[in-house]
């Protein structure tokens, strides 16, 4: 399937996971060895310190890392993602952990947010890359939305830098990882399952963690660091909007 056209990684990422927010935690966690709630919990850290009053979360998905920000930050959080199904399971998990006043989800496009420019302190995105057409518009909006001196903090799939167990996440993305989809969650997950490991090696094919943080900075962003985690089976992004 060609994701070159404009428009056509959002439609994707719509009807790629239509189908999969009944499981998708659980899924993402077992098919991720554990390593999913690890990374999520090292992106919120670098949100913590700046004791943020409001954050926006892009691709909040089932709003995990919502309610993450919630609990460990205090801040109103607002969700954003673009897939309705997934919404709709995040909107259950925030009523079973009593977090409606304080998490509100809507539905909207990374690149093209609804909200006016400065409201946030603080930006998290977590797999987003990979299902927007253009990186670097994409930051140039949220940094459009967080206040100078806010703070971002974003989680990707990343392809470790060393070949050795480079060799290793191929396999496995390529083999293992969709057998196991198909095996734990039937057809829908075994086509995530497919489409991950060279999604993720086109991205950074085309866009290397040195181009990321240039573009980071382009934007707007500065003090960009990066954590590889997992032998580089994740990766963490952190940085301040400037004041200048």
């Amino acid at each position: 399937m060609s994701l070159g056209i404009p428009g056509d990684r959002n439609r994707f990422a719509q009807r790629l996971f239509a189908d999969l927010p009944a499981r998708y935690d659980r899924l993402a966690e077992w098919l991720s060895f554990g390593q999913n709630s690890r990374w999520r919990k090292a992106m919120v850290d670098h949100m913590v310190p700046g004791s943020p009053r409001r954050v926006l979360d892009v691709a909040s998905g089932t709003a995990g890392v919502a309610l993450q920000l919630a609990n460990r930050t205090g801040a109103h959080v607002v969700g954003v993602d673009l897939t309705l199904p997934m919404l709709k399971i995040g909107q259950r998990n925030v009523a079973q952990a009593h977090q409606v006043r304080r998490v509100q989800l809507v539905n909207g496009r990374a690149e093209a947010l609804p909200f006016p420019e400065a409201l946030f302190d603080g930006l998290t995105f977590t797999y987003l890359f990979r299902y927007v057409n253009n990186p670097q518009a994409t930051l140039n909006e949220f940094a459009r939305v967080v206040r100078p001196g806010g703070l971002m903090a974003s989680l990707e799939f990343m392809v470790p830098p060393s070949r050795f167990w480079r060799a290793w996440w191929w396999a496995y993305t390529r083999f293992l990882l969709p057998i196991g989809g198909l095996v734990s969650g039937g057809m829908e997950w075994c086509r995530v399952g497919r489409f991950l490991g060279p999604s993720i090696s086109r991205l950074y094919k085309q866009y290397p963690v040195a181009w990321t943080v240039e573009a980071w900075n382009k934007a707007g962003f500065e003090d960009v660091g990066t954590r590889v985690m997992s032998l580089g089976g994740g990766l963490v992004m952190w940085g301040r909007r400037s004041s200048g």
